[in-house]
């Protein structure tokens, strides 16, 4: 694609993994991207006010640069019930999969709900997870949408933190990895 037609919803999981992400497209440096909005769909979060201070981080960087934002439902009961049988599976096992296919699901519905045409992620981006695992989820999910299995700059991503003073946390959010944290 050559002629900026791409709208991007960018999938995001918190302020210190996102970054990076949001100021390239905000910069405009990913070809063929017209427009983007940064997704905050994280029902796997817990507890809730872990979730509320990840939320108010991401909104609080996207407004510092004027970036488009969203914050879906907090459903924590719902995504239990889609990781259910999975919770005892390690970190970057089955359940991780089952996670990331499920926020990925909802993102191509509000894709669809609100004129965009194209996925891409952070979920990768953290320590504690696979990108390959993410883009396969991802990939198995986005069938009638463009996923888009941007590699970002990690060395803008670390700068923009060096320079921040976001909360950060130290496990990837979900209650059955806090335990091992």
């Amino acid at each position: 694609m050559s002629d900026k037609n791409l709208r991007v919803v960018l999938l995001s999981c918190c302020a210190p993994c996102s970054v990076g992400a949001i100021r390239q497209l905000a910069d405009n440096t990913i070809d063929d991207i017209k427009d983007f909005i940064v997704l905050f769909y994280n029902p796997n979060i817990f507890p809730e006010s872990e979730y509320t201070k990840r939320m108010q981080e991401q909104i609080k960087y996207c407004e510092s640069i004027g970036a488009k934002y969203a914050v879906l439902e907090y459903d924590h009961d719902a995504w239990r019930n889609a990781v259910r049988g999975f919770e005892n599976t390690p970190e970057r096992g089955t359940r991780c999969s089952l996670c990331f296919e499920y926020r990925f699901r909802r993102a191509v519905k509000f894709a669809h709900e609100n004129g965009y045409n194209a996925i891409a992620s952070v979920l990768g981006v953290s320590r504690h997870k696979d990108q390959t695992q993410v883009d396969n989820a991802a990939n198995s999910v986005c069938t009638d949408i463009l996923y888009m299995p941007v590699r970002w700059d990690e060395n803008l991503r670390v700068q923009i933190n060096r320079e921040s003073d976001f909360y950060r946390q130290n496990y990837c959010g979900c209650e059955f990895s806090i335990r091992k944290v």
